[in-house]
């Protein structure tokens, strides 16, 4: 995507240049680390790249802005609950938008497009055509299962899970108490296991 350099310029100045650059330097660092995956939780909740990257680019620039000074160890429980933030906001807007469809008999929301950054991403262990057939269907099987998923289980199980949040950052990211953040990923799965115990790898 790299997009995340364009925004951490956006918080140098010409007082401290040294600290600030090494802070820069650090953030964009740490945005061009999470933008990939980022990306894929934002396409997940929407079911729209463009959506997804116009929630991304908005969650960094909220972060750059907003943040950027904060200690490292903070940025990604910060970075997360902007981007929830972003994800809410675009489920209310959808929700009116499509109230609106179906009152004048327009369609809903427009399907996702079929390619998924994960699945691009290059295979460095190689494995022979077997192999790598049986792990495309598993992560297929996993991106269609984890869609399916109400957006709070998504959203807990790929923080928790995907991210690595503790149960304190998850639920500083999702604005909810951290029982809420068990809850939904045990439930989230609870039903992935269900919806994939059929496959072997």
């Amino acid at each position: 995507m790299g997009i995340a350099q364009d925004y951490c310029k956006l918080g140098t100045t010409d007082h401290h240049k040294e600290p600030i650059l090494e802070s820069s330097q650090a953030l964009e660092q740490f945005l061009i680390q999470v933008e990939r995956r980022a990306f894929t939780m934002a396409e997940l909740a929407t079911g729209n790249r463009d959506d997804a990257l116009d929630l991304v680019q908005d969650a960094m620039l909220g972060l750059v802005k907003t943040y950027g000074d904060r200690d490292t160890e903070e940025w990604p429980p910060l970075f997360y609950r902007i981007l929830q933030s972003r994800i809410r906001d675009w489920y209310r807007r959808a929700r009116v938008r499509n109230r609106f469809r179906v009152w004048l008999g327009l369609s809903g929301r427009e399907p996702a497009e079929d390619a998924d950054p994960i699945q691009q991403a290059a295979d460095h262990n190689l494995p022979d055509t077997l192999e790598q057939v049986a792990s495309q269907y598993a992560m297929d099987d996993l991106l269609s299962a984890l869609k399916d998923l109400p957006l709070r289980q998504q959203q807990a199980f790929l923080l928790r899970i995907w991210e690595g949040l503790s149960v304190s950052e998850s639920a500083y990211a999702m604005g909810c108490s951290e029982g809420s953040v068990k809850t939904h990923c045990s439930r989230a799965v609870h039903q992935l296991r269900k919806r994939l115990e059929g496959f072997k790898p």
